[in-house]
């Protein structure tokens, strides 16, 4: 690969080796190239603050959103036979959208490696989807560019089969958990709060009901075989009943 086709990345330091490496065993992502592994964490914002002259991830970005669209379609033909291709489309859509991206780019603690300038920083700039999912997609691109096709597409469909299933088995579309907290910070200042009502069931296959309080009104309880999921369907009802009727 010719470094400056995507430009040339910050400079690596030994506590900067150790996180990437961290990431690296955590994700499951194989990109032995490290300095390829941290341009794909390198936002415009630390590239033109920095007094090194580096590049950014956005050509990454370009080149990883082509990778996973091909990653996510090929399994889609592969894996779906009784479908039709507006059905894949659909689908397609939502697993590769901005929402999809970040939440799994949270599930990952990618904020916790990205390397982004202090204005960015000071505005809340780690926990942006769009900044999370380009970063996603870099990092997509960084795996096809050091390991190949094979390679990159098992490591996006390691993330990216959840997502899939949740679209066809609860006609999922959005994080609900992110979008619902976004809308009462912008709102009103505060914070969904989640409590669990009850698990049914035996020990090892649970049924958990979740119950969210927003603005002081409760939604749920909703259920699911896991918190994280009864929380997104209570998020789901409470954001249906309070954002969706202002959009």
């Amino acid at each position: 690969m010719n470094r400056f086709a995507f430009g040339k990345a910050p400079d690596i330091s030994p506590s900067r080796e150790r996180e990437l490496l961290a990431f690296k065993e955590a994700s499951k992502m194989k990109c032995d190239n490290l300095n390829l592994l941290n341009l794909a964490f390198t936002h415009r914002s630390f590239a033109n603050e920095t007094t090194q002259e580096v590049g950014n991830n956005e050509r990454l970005e370009f080149l990883g959103d082509s990778v996973l669209g091909m990653c996510v379609a090929d399994w889609l033909l592969r894996n779906l036979p009784a479908k039709q291709e507006g059905d894949f489309s659909k689908i397609k859509s939502v697993v590769v959208s901005e929402d999809s991206l970040a939440m799994i780019a949270r599930k990952l603690d990618v904020d916790k490696y990205l390397l982004i300038g202090k204005g960015e920083e000071n505005s809340g700039g780690r926990d942006k989807k769009t900044l999370l999912a380009d970063c996603m997609e870099a990092l997509f691109a960084a795996c096809y560019l050091d390991s190949g096709f094979e390679v990159a597409r098992a490591f996006v469909m390691l993330y990216l089969k959840d997502q899939i299933n949740a679209v066809i088995k609860y006609d999922y579309h959005r994080d609900y958990k992110t979008s619902l907290q976004e809308y009462m910070q912008k709102k009103w200042k505060k914070c969904p709060v989640y409590t669990l009502v009850k698990k049914t069931g035996p020990e090892h296959e649970y049924t958990f009901f979740i119950e969210v309080q927003v603005n002081n009104k409760s939604f749920g309880p909703a259920q699911g075989k896991s918190k994280k999921d009864a929380e997104q369907n209570a998020a789901k009802i409470a954001y249906d009943s309070v954002v969706v009727p202002t959009l």
